[in-house]
C-alpha cells in the first residue's frame, strides 16, 4: 500500500517515541513546529509516488516480492534501477533540499548483500529474516532512519578499547527470544519522525570487537530508546524562504538496555563482515548522495539566473557572470555524470542486487563533497551582495522605511521589488544562513568523510592496468613481479568481452523525466535577440 502524504503524517501518530528537541520533550512528533519541515520534506516523497505522471519514476517491482513500492524503498536489480534512482532523488530534492527518505533504499540494498554473504559463510537465515522484514516495511510504505555513525569515543582506540563502552552500539545480553543492545549512534539523519531505525555497524571490526558488529531493526518508539534531536531547518523564521518549509533533523539515538526479537536481528557478532556492510552501505549511499545534491545544486542554478533577471542583467552579453554559471553548471551536472557512469557501470552481486561503480559512486561524492563550497561562492557571485545585506524582512513592513526601501532597492523596473528581495533571501538561506551552513558540513561529511572516499578510490581503481599501458607502450613487456601490488589491481568489467550491460538488463524506463521538465520549463534570463 502506498501511502500519500497525508497517510504518513497520520501514521506517525501511531508511534509515541521519546524526542527531545532544544531541551524540550515533544508531544507529537507529526505536529510539533521545529520538526515540520523535515515532515514536510519526507511526506512529499510519498505525495509524488501517487502523481501518475511520475509513476514510472517514483515506483518500482520489487523483484524478491513482486509488489509496487516506493522507489526511494527500493533495492535495483539494472542499471536502469539505478538510473531511475537517481533520477527520483534529483525530483525530490529540488524541492525539498534533502528529502532523506532515500536512505531507506540504500540500507535495504546494502543489508540484501549483507546478510546475503554472511549466510553463504555460515549457512544462517539472516537473509530471509531480512526479506521478510523488508517486504513487511515495503508493504506498510514505512520510512527507516540509518543509525550507523557510533560516538566513537577516542578514536584512536577500537571499540572494545573504549573507557565508556556506550560510545559504540553494542550487544549487552543475548536471550531466547532475541538481544539486548546499548550505546550511542550519532548523526542519524530523521530520526525523531521516521517509523523505524536501521542500526548497522560503522566501521570493520576485529574478534574483540564482536560484540559491536550488530545490525537490527529497531521501531522509533522503541523502550529505553531516547533520540535528542535539532530543529529541521529553519522553522518559524521569516527570512528563511526555503528552509521554514522544507528541512532536515538530525538526531543522537541514545538506547539503553533496547530489546531486539531475533526476526529484526540481522548480524549480530558476525565481525568479519561488519566492514563489508559498512562500505557496501557507503557505496550505495554515496551514489544517491549524488542526485540528492544534484537536485540541491539545480536549486542555486534557479535562484542565480533568476537574481540576474531581478538586478536587471542580460546574462548573454554578461560574459562574466555567465562564465560564473556555467562553473556552477559544471560542478553539478560533473557530479551527477560520476553518478550515471556507476549506474551504467554498476556489477552484479551473488544476491540478485545490482552494486553501483564504486570508483564513479565516489569520485562522485568526492565531487560534491569538496565542490560544495564552490557552488556557494558562484551562487554568491552571480547574485551580488545584497542577498546578506539587505534589511530583514520585518522592515518591509515598516510604516517608516517599507515604501523607500521598495523604491531605493528595486533592480530592473518591471520586476518589484518584492520579487527581487524574495530571491535574495532564498539564496541567502540556502547559502549563507545556518541553514546554508548545514547544508556546506552534510555535503562534506554526509556518507562518510573525503578521506573515507579517497580511500575507496584508491583502494579500487585500477592503476595496475594504467601502469601495464605504459609498460607496453614503452615495448618493456609487463613483468611479473612476485610483491607488486599495484599491478594486480586490474579493471574488471570496462573492457569486458560481453561488453557493459548486462545480457537482457532492462534499461532506463521512458519517464516525464525532470531532466525534460526542466527543459520545457520558462527560461529564467530574458534573451534578446542575437544582432546580425
Amino acid at each position: 500500500m502506498l501511502m500519500s502524504g497525508r497517510d504518513y503524517r497520520e501514521s506517525l501518530g501511531a508511534y509515541k517515541p521519546s524526542v527531545y528537541v532544544n531541551g524540550r520533550k515533544v508531544k507529537s512528533v507529526a505536529g510539533d513546529a521545529d520538526l515540520s519541515p523535515g515532515v514536510n520534506a519526507i511526506g512529499l516523497t510519498y505525495e509524488f509516488a501517487l502523481k501518475p505522471e511520475l509513476a514510472k519514476l517514483m515506483r518500482a517491482t520489487e523483484h524478491t516480492s513482486g509488489r509496487e513500492v516506493n522507489r526511494l524503498t527500493h533495492v535495483g536489480r539494472t542499471s536502469g534501477d539505478l538510473l531511475n534512482k537517481l533520477e527520483a532523488v534529483r525530483l525530490v530534492c529540488q524541492e525539498t533540499g534533502c528529502a532523506q527518505r532515500y536512505l531507506t533504499g540504500d540500507a535495504f540494498s546494502a543489508l540484501h548483500q549483507a546478510t546475503y554473504r554472511v549466510d553463504q559463510a555460515r549457512s544462517g537465515d539472516y537473509h530471509q529474516r531480512f526479506l521478510a522484514y523488508m517486504h513487511k516495511a515495503q508493504e506498510r510504505d514505512l520510512s527507516c532512519a540509518v543509525a550507523m555513525t557510533d560516538g566513537k569515543g577516542d578514536r584512536s582506540l577500537r571499540p572494545h578499547q573504549q573507557d565508556n563502552l556506550d560510545s559504540y552500539v553494542r550487544i549487552v545480553a543475548r536471550r531466547k527470544g532475541g538481544i539486548v543492545i546499548s550505546g550511542v549512534k550519532a548523526i542519524v539523519t530523521g530520526a525523531a519522525y521516521v517509523h523505524e531505525i536501521l542500526v548497522m555497524p560503522g566501521r570493520n571490526m576485529s574478534k574483540a570487537d564482536a560484540a559491536f558488529a550488530v545490525c537490527c531493526a529497531v521501531p522509533v518508539d522503541a523502550k529505553g530508546l531516547t533520540i535528542v534531536a535539532r530543529p529541521a531547518g529553519r522553522p518559524g523564521e521569516s527570512a528563511a524562504k526555503f528552509s521554514a518549509k522544507y528541512g532536515q533533523s538530525t538526531g543522537v539515538c541514545l538506547f539503553e538496555n533496547v530489546f531486539v526479537p531475533w526476526e529484526r536481528v540481522f548480524m549480530a557478532g558476525e565481525w568479519q563482515h561488519a566492514g563489508f556492510l559498512t562500505h557496501t552501505y557507503a557505496t550505495h549511499h554515496r551514489h544517491t548522495c549524488i542526485g540528492a545534491r544534484a537536485g540541491f545544486g539545480d536549486l542555486l542554478i534557479g535562484a542565480g539566473a533568476l537574481m540576474t533577471e531581478a538586478n536587471g542583467i542580460d546574462l548573454e552579453r554578461a560574459s562574466n557572470l555567465r562564465e560564473q554559471m556555467v562553473e556552477l553548471i559544471k560542478i553539478v551536472e560533473g557530479f551527477f555524470a560520476c553518478g550515471v557512469a556507476a549506474s551504467v557501470y554498476a556489477a552484479p552481486d551473488p544476491s540478485g542486487n545490482l552494486m553501483p561503480d564504486v570508483v564513479f559512486a565516489n569520485i562522485g561524492k568526492l565531487l560534491l563533497a569538496t565542490q560544495i563550497y564552490d557552488m556557494h561562492r558562484l551562487a554568491h557571485h552571480v547574485s551580488g551582495g545584497l542577498i546578506v545585506s539587505l534589511p530583514g524582512p520585518d522592515e518591509d513592513h515598516n510604516p517608516v522605511t517599507a515604501a523607500k526601501l521598495a523604491d531605493a532597492l528595486r533592480g530592473r523596473p518591471d520586476i518589484p521589488y518584492a520579487k527581487r528581495i524574495e530571491v535574495a533571501r532564498f539564496i541567502e538561506d540556502l547559502t549563507a544562513s545556518s541553514q546554508g551552513g548545514w547544508y556546506s558540513v552534510i555535503s562534506l561529511h554526509g556518507g562518510g568523510s573525503p578521506e573515507g572516499m579517497k580511500k575507496e578510490i584508491w583502494r579500487n581503481y585500477p592503476v595496475g592496468n594504467k601502469l601495464e599501458l605504459v609498460e607496453r607502450l614503452l615495448e618493456r613487456g609487463v613483468l611479473a613481479r612476485p610483491g607488486r601490488k599495484i599491478a594486480a589491481n586490474r579493471q574488471p568489467g570496462r573492457c569486458c568481452d560481453d561488453g557493459c550491460m548486462l545480457p537482457g538488463a532492462a534499461q532506463m524506463l521512458p519517464l516525464p523525466s525532470p531532466a525534460a521538465a526542466r527543459r520545457k520549463t520558462r527560461p529564467a534570463i530574458a534573451r534578446k535577440p542575437a544582432k546580425k
